[in-house]
C-alpha cells in the first residue's frame, strides 16, 4: 500500500533522447507527444526556434532542443517527436530525436546539475536523475525560454499571422 508521503518522494519523468544524450522532463510539464512534422517557419527567428505548429487551435512555437543546448542538430529522423510542454503560462513544442518511456524515480535520485554544465545551458536544467544504470538530464521546461525570448517569439508569431 502506498502512503501519501511515499507518493510525494517520487517523480514521474518522460524520458527522451536528443543528440545522443538522455533527457527527461516532469510528466506534469509534458502535455502531449506528437509525431514530428516540419513546423511552419518563422521569419527572422533564432536558429533554435524552428517554427510553429497548430496544436489544439493554438499556434505553438517549436524549439529544437539540440540547437537550444548547443548540441549537434542533424535533420530530424523517423523517430523524432515534438513534446508539447508547459513553459510558464504558455506552451512550447520541443523537437527531440526519440521518446522512450515514463519512469518513476525517487526524488532523492535527482541531483543538482554538476558543475560541468555551465552557462546558459545550465539554466534549462532541473538536475540529473539516476536510476539503475541510466542517467537522465532533467529539463526545466518552464525555463527553456526567457521572458525576452517569449516576447521576441510572440512578435515573430504575430508577424507571421499578419504576413501569412
Amino acid at each position: 500500500m502506498t502512503t501519501p508521503n511515499a507518493v510525494a518522494v517520487r517523480r514521474q519523468l518522460v524520458t527522451f533522447a536528443a543528440a545522443g544524450e538522455q533527457f527527461a522532463a516532469d510528466i506534469f510539464a509534458v502535455e502531449r507527444v506528437l509525431r514530428y512534422t516540419p513546423p511552419r517557419l518563422l521569419p527572422s527567428s533564432a536558429r533554435w526556434l524552428v517554427g510553429v505548429i497548430d496544436h489544439g487551435g493554438r499556434a505553438i512555437p517549436v524549439v529544437d532542443l539540440r540547437e537550444r543546448l548547443g548540441l549537434p542538430a542533424p535533420p530530424p529522423g523517423d523517430g523524432a517527436r515534438i513534446l508539447v510542454a508547459r513553459a510558464g503560462e504558455s506552451r512550447v513544442g520541443v523537437v527531440v530525436d526519440a521518446v522512450h518511456a515514463v519512469r518513476t524515480v525517487e526524488a532523492t535520485a535527482i541531483e543538482p546539475p554538476p558543475p560541468l554544465y555551465r552557462g546558459l545551458a545550465r539554466e534549462y536544467l532541473d538536475g540529473v536523475a539516476r536510476q539503475d544504470d541510466a542517467i537522465f538530464i532533467v529539463l526545466a521546461t518552464d525555463r527553456l525560454l526567457t521572458s525576452t525570448e517569449r516576447i521576441e517569439m510572440e512578435h515573430a508569431m504575430a508577424t507571421e499571422r499578419t504576413d501569412g
